[in-house]
C-alpha cells in the first residue's frame, strides 16, 4: 500500500508539473491549449483566471473551435464556470445561452444557470431553480451539494446542518460530507453531534488519523472522565497510525493524561498508560530538542509542571 500512494503521489506531481508548463506554453501562444484545459479538468484543478484566458482564447478562434467538434461544449461549459469563479459573469451569461440553445431542457445546463444566479447573489431565484432541478431526480448529488453551499455563503448554519443532514440521508457513504457536518457542529459548540460524526467517519475509515485525532479533540473539548480517556485512547491511535510522527497527538497524550491525574487524584494508574505518557512525553522532547531546540527549555517545563518527566 505504501508503494502504491508513493507512485500515485509521484504520478500527481509529473501531472501538475506538466499542468504548469502546458499553462505557461498555452498563454504565450505556444500552442498546447486543449491539453491544457482537458488537464486541468482531470486534475480538477482550480485555476480558473488561466483558464478563463486560455478557454475564451480558443473559442474565439472559430477554426480552432471547430475543430474540437462535440467536444466544443464541454469547452463552453469549462469556460462559465472559469467565468464565474473569477466574475466574469457577461462571458459565463454568453458561455451558457450558447448551451441552452444546443441542449434545451438539459440538466448540466440548468446546474449551471442556478449557479450563475449564485454568482451573482440572486439566492432566491438559485434556490428555485434547484428546487426545478429535484423536482425531476431528487438524488441529483450535485444539486444538493450547491443547496449547502448557499446555506453557508448566507451564514445560515442551521440551515446548513439540516441540509447536511437530509443530504447524508441520501448518500450516507459521503465521508467529506460527514467530515464537513462534523466541523459544522464544532463550531457551534455542539460537541456531542460532532463526536457522533467521527464515529460515524472512524467506523468507515478506521485507518485515516485526521478522524481519530479529530474525535480526540472533541472528546478532550467535552471534557469528564470518561470522555478524556477515551480522548487518550484515541490520540494513542493516532501515534500508531503516524508511526508517532503527530506532535498533536503527543502534546494531546500529555494533556490528556495531566486532566484525567487531576480528575482522580493520581488514583487508579494503569501501568501501560503509565508508559503510554512517559513514551508521548519523551518523544515530544526529543522532537522539540531536534526541530526546534529554542522552546525545548519550554517543554520541558511545561512536562514537568504536568508531572510528566
Amino acid at each position: 500500500m505504501a508503494a502504491a500512494a508513493a507512485v500515485a503521489s509521484a504520478t500527481t506531481a509529473e501531472d501538475e508539473a506538466r499542468l504548469l508548463r502546458l499553462e505557461e506554453q498555452a498563454e504565450h501562444g505556444g500552442g498546447g491549449a486543449w491539453e491544457y484545459l482537458c488537464l486541468a479538468r482531470r486534475l480538477r484543478a482550480r485555476r480558473p483566471a488561466h483558464v478563463l484566458r486560455v478557454g475564451l482564447a480558443l473559442l474565439n478562434n472559430a477554426s480552432a473551435r471547430s475543430g474540437l467538434a462535440s467536444e466544443q461544449w464541454t469547452l463552453y461549459e469549462q469556460v462559465a464556470t472559469a467565468a464565474m469563479d473569477c466574475q466574469r459573469l457577461d462571458v459565463a451569461k454568453d458561455c451558457i445561452g450558447v448551451l441552452s440553445k444546443q441542449f434545451p431542457g438539459s440538466t448540466r445546463v440548468a446546474r449551471l444557470e442556478a449557479r450563475l444566479f449564485e454568482a451573482k447573489g440572486e439566492w432566491a431565484e438559485a434556490e428555485r431553480a434547484y428546487a426545478l432541478i429535484l423536482e425531476n431526480n431528487p438524488f441529483d448529488q450535485i444539486v444538493h451539494k450547491r443547496k449547502i453551499a448557499i446555506a453557508k455563503a448566507q451564514g445560515g448554519m442551521s440551515i446548513v446542518i439540516d441540509y447536511l443532514n437530509k443530504y447524508l440521508e441520501l448518500f450516507m457513504a459521503d465521508h467529506d460530507a460527514w467530515r464537513e457536518l462534523a466541523e459544522t457542529y464544532s463550531s457551534l459548540q455542539m460537541y456531542k453531534q460532532a463526536a457522533f460524526c467521527y464515529e460515524e467517519l472512524i467506523l468507515a475509515q478506521p485507518t485515516i488519523p485526521l478522524y481519530h485525532i479529530a474525535y480526540a479533540e472533541v472528546l478532550y473539548t467535552m471534557g469528564g472522565l470518561e470522555n478524556l480517556q477515551t480522548a487518550k485512547k484515541y490520540y494513542a491511535s493516532t501515534i500508531q497510525l503516524t508511526g508517532g510522527k503527530n506532535t498533536r497527538a503527543l502534546f494531546g497524550v500529555c494533556l490528556c493524561t495531566s486532566a484525567i491525574n487531576q480528575l482522580t487524584k493520581g488514583r487508579n494508574k494503569e501501568e501501560e498508560d503509565s508508559e503510554l505518557q512517559s513514551l508521548a512525553a519523551e518523544v515530544l522532547l526529543k522532537n522539540y530538542k531536534q526541530q526546534a531546540p529554542s522552546k525545548a527549555p519550554l517543554i520541558s517545563s511545561m512536562l514537568k509542571n504536568m508531572k510528566l518527566s
